[in-house]
């Protein structure tokens, strides 16, 4: 049998003796967005971040949690997992060569993607193209089994596709962004202990007063296809803190083109944070 098979086969085992996801109920405190309103003059901003310690959410005031919105590479979370639990990639330095015949450049990519990747530089560059060769080698019937039972989002698969979190065929919400964070931090998904080691080295930011930042970024046009348009774009991660439990944590932004949400998603997640873990101390 080959990797992905057996992958396969144990997944679908996982998947029979996973119990239900239950949504919990918590307690749900509301951010003030006036600290922030220069910062986000005219984008579209939500933000949603649960203490995982307490159970208690935060949300910024006139966010839109439960909307649906392609991931774009936020998605290289979950992909990335897939892809080491499924033995496609076998660990951070597996090689992922680049085919400039089956994937030719675009006129938008940075320098750093026109060179072969690993999956750790795949993951941290963000290199499209690589998750998209990966897709294929991982199938869509792995996608369409694990996705419905992780409970991300919409979950919906296009057979054959290697761009399904790309072209807004899956969505996901805020709120469902981190409550798979927070299932998957939780070891309720049944991910082995060294795929979950690899996504925290990958992941890991940098080092705030308050713990150890993990995210991903993900961004595309508003209206597919068109990059001189709007831009929406993802934050979503976690806040490792020492001796407490993690803070699970999304932003969402859009903005009028690619550069009013480029440094615009971290900086203000980060800010948001900051206003969470004053508000829990």
């Amino acid at each position: 049998m080959n990797p992905v098979s057996l992958g396969l086969s144990l997944m679908a085992a996982l998947i029979v003796s996973l119990p239900a996801i239950a949504q919990s109920d918590s307690i749900e405190l509301t951010l003030s967005r006036d600290p922030h309103l220069a910062a986000i003059g005219d984008r579209q901003v939500s933000f949603i971040a649960r203490d995982m310690e307490t159970g208690i959410t935060y949300v910024l005031d006139g966010s839109e949690p439960d909307r649906r919105r392609g991931p774009w590479s936020t998605f290289k979370i979950p992909n990335l997992i897939i892809a080491l639990e499924t033995g496609v990639a076998e660990d951070l330095e597996a090689r992922l060569p680049w085919d400039s015949q089956a994937r030719p450049a675009a006129n938008y990519w940075p320098a750093d993607w026109r060179q072969d990747q690993t999956l750790r530089t795949a993951f941290t560059r963000s290199a499209a193209w690589a998750f998209q060769d990966l897709a294929i080698e991982i199938g869509a019937r792995t996608y369409q089994d694990l996705l419905p039972a992780w409970a991300y989002g919409d979950a919906e698969v296009a057979d054959g596709s290697d761009r399904f979190w790309l072209d807004q065929t899956l969505e996901i919400s805020p709120r469902e962004q981190i409550a798979f964070l927070e299932r998957l931090l939780n070891r309720q998904l049944g991910i082995s202990e060294a795929s979950l080691d690899a996504l925290d080295e990958v992941s890991l930011a940098g080092e705030r007063p308050d713990g150890a930042l993990h995210g991903k970024t993900g961004a595309g046009p508003v209206e597919l296809g068109n990059f001189e348009g709007r831009f929406e774009g993802w934050y979503v991660g976690y806040l490792d803190r020492e001796a407490r439990a993690p803070i699970v944590f999304a932003l969402h932004a859009e903005a009028s083109s690619f550069n009013g949400i480029r440094t615009f998603r971290r900086e203000m997640a980060e800010a948001l944070l900051t206003d969470v873990t004053e508000r829990i101390e």
